[in-house]
C-alpha cells in the first residue's frame, strides 16, 4: 500500500512541477490556453500540498505494516520457544 501512494505522490509533484513551470512560459499567452499564470501557481501548489499529504500517509503506512510484520514475528518466537 505504501509503494503505491510512493508513486501516486510522485505523480502529483510532477504534475506540480509541470504546473509551476507552465507559469513561467509563455504558453499563458496563446490563445485557447489557460492565460491566468496565478491560476498555474495556484494549481502547483495545490497538488505540492496534496502530494506532500499523500506522501505522509505512505511513510505512516509502511511504518505501520513493519510494525506489524515485527509483531507478528516476536510472536511466532514466543509461540515457538515455549515449553511444552
Amino acid at each position: 500500500m505504501g509503494r503505491n501512494l510512493y508513486i501516486l505522490a510522485a505523480t502529483l509533484g510532477a504534475l506540480s512541477l509541470l504546473s509551476i513551470a507552465l507559469s513561467f512560459t509563455n504558453i499563458a499567452q496563446q490563445p485557447g490556453s489557460p492565460g491566468d499564470a496565478s491560476l498555474w501557481r495556484m494549481t502547483s501548489i495545490a497538488l505540492l500540498c496534496v502530494a506532500l499529504v499523500i506522501t505522509l500517509l505512505g511513510v505512516l503506512s509502511s511504518l505501520f505494516e513493519q510494525a506489524e510484520r515485527r509483531h507478528d514475528v516476536d510472536r511466532q518466537h514466543k509461540r515457538s520457544s515455549r515449553p511444552k
